[in-house]
């Protein structure tokens, strides 16, 4: 017996009737031979772990645009924040902890450089809008390179909760159902940790009635939540957290709309990444060619469009390429007789 099916039997064993086992995926787009060793949610967790869009999520903008501290978030440690929360929640829940990590690990591949001020360019720019949820579903469908196939070749239910990570439709599964809240818990404490060492808002500003009811520190309101939602949902065949928990987790999370994703001095670069983000998107749509290694990905893809192309390359960018592109395209260079 293989050591991939010793786990498969584990499974059965020890996980709740509502999870999704490893053997009960409804596969992948184009077929391959199991994997001696890993389930096949093993397989997608380790596929985009070593993808070059994972690697470049260090580099991409969380809340602040090229932060001088060390210790600010980035796109790619949120990303681990969400999925050490979602696993947290899996394994209380005898969920599958592997398919909760697949999608938490790959839900923000597909986000843009600056962060949501970025996916408000390219949604502007592109005739057809763009979304950071659908962009991760196009990286690992299309634009990860495999010289046998487009794309990481991902099981259904990784990326059907990609998709639904955020939003208001949730996810058929409870594993995706998870990365949600796990989202929504990681970005909203840890944008306040950050704007806290930031000097944007202090603790006091935060409602008194909020931290009475989630908790006065990063910490407890993390641990309170994670709590909530495990006791809301064991047994249950949905994933949620009690109504009045939920409610003042809004509240909170309006308050950082109010205090800092809107916030003036927050988002003071704001206005010089749009205008990077626009004159290299004009740019490729009207005078410069894309680079060929770029063109070749969709030579076997259908009804691709310049547009598309455009907006593929400029999200890929991390922060300190799209601005080494707009030097080098734009800003005037030393010259050399070298």
């Amino acid at each position: 017996m293989y050591i991939r099916e010793e786990i498969e039997n584990i499974e059965k064993r020890i996980l709740s009737k509502e999870a999704i086992l490893s053997v009960d995926t409804k596969g992948r787009d184009f077929y391959e031979n199991l994997c001696p060793i890993r389930t096949e949610f093993h397989r997608d967790k380790d596929r985009i772990i070593h993808s070059k869009s994972f690697r470049r999520l260090k580099h991409k903008t969380q809340v602040f645009i090229a932060p001088e501290g060390d210790h600010f978030r980035t796109r790619l440690t949120h990303t681990l924040e969400v999925s050490q929360i979602g696993r947290t929640i899996a394994k209380a829940l005898s969920l599958n902890e592997e398919l909760v990590e697949a999608i938490a690990l790959g839900h923000d591949l597909g986000h843009t450089p600056f962060g949501h001020t970025g996916e408000r360019v390219l949604n502007r720019l592109h005739p057809n809008g763009f979304n950071h949820r659908e962009q991760s579903i196009r990286v690992v469908e299309i634009l990860e390179h495999h010289p046998n196939r487009p794309g990481l070749n991902l099981t259904y239910e990784v990326k059907e909760g990609i998709l639904r990570h955020s939003g208001d439709i949730r996810s058929e599964t409870l594993e995706g159902q998870i990365v949600w809240y796990a989202d929504r818990i990681a970005y909203i404490n840890h944008d306040i940790d950050d704007s806290l060492r930031a000097g944007i808002i202090r603790e006091s500003d935060i409602p008194e009635r909020i931290t009475r009811e989630l908790g006065k520190s990063h910490s407890e309101r993390i641990n309170n939540m994670i709590i909530n939602i495990i006791e809301n949902s064991k047994n249950e065949d949905e994933i949620a957290m009690s109504e009045n928990f939920f409610q003042y987790t809004n509240e909170l999370r309006n308050f950082m709309f109010e205090n800092v994703y809107l916030n003036k001095r927050a988002k003071s670069q704001d206005d010089k990444a749009e205008y990077i983000l626009e004159e290299i998107y004009n740019y490729y749509m009207y005078k410069g060619e894309l680079p060929r290694n770029h063109v070749d990905i969709y030579k076997k893809i259908e009804s691709v469009t310049k547009e598309d192309m455009i907006c593929d390359y400029i999200a890929g960018m991390t922060d300190r390429y799209v601005i080494n592109k707009f030097n080098k395209l734009f800003v005037p260079q030393s010259w050399s007789n070298y």
